[in-house]
């Protein structure tokens, strides 16, 4: 069966995650390095990245042909987006078995979406 890419979203509470102590936090990430690293090279890993806390962020709305543009996330959630990975897996089972080797869900979810194939896409389109 072909593998299939999912987009892991690391959501974290902040809450959750001022209560763990910088030792910790240091070790989990250690983990996480290294297991993204194995990921990598055994080809199931292909982007990864950490996103800055919401308040850099800005947030674009388009409504009745007006722009605004405003500082901060979109939504006041107690969760907010910290980062994701691309990776491959046969399906979401799979995906969640990756996912479930991070710890992040400890201090507030990984959201796993499977990734639309864009070329059929494009094809469907037109675009190709």
């Amino acid at each position: 069966e072909p593998a299939m890419h999912f987009l892991t979203l690391i959501y974290i509470d902040p809450v959750r995650m001022a209560e763990l102590p910088a030792d910790d936090y240091d070790r989990l990430m250690l983990g996480c390095f290294e297991k993204a690293d194995a990921l990598r090279d055994a080809g199931c890993l292909h982007a990864s990245q950490q996103l800055q806390d919401p308040g850099s962020a800005r947030t674009l709305r388009v409504r009745d042909g007006v722009a605004r543009i405003t500082d901060g996330p979109f939504a006041e959630t107690r969760e907010f987006l910290a980062g994701f990975n691309l990776i491959e897996a046969v399906d979401i089972d799979a995906a969640m078995q990756i996912a479930s080797a991070f710890p992040w869900s400890r201090f507030g979810s990984i959201e796993v979406r499977p990734v639309r194939d864009m070329q059929a896409v494009r094809h469907q389109v037109g675009a190709d």
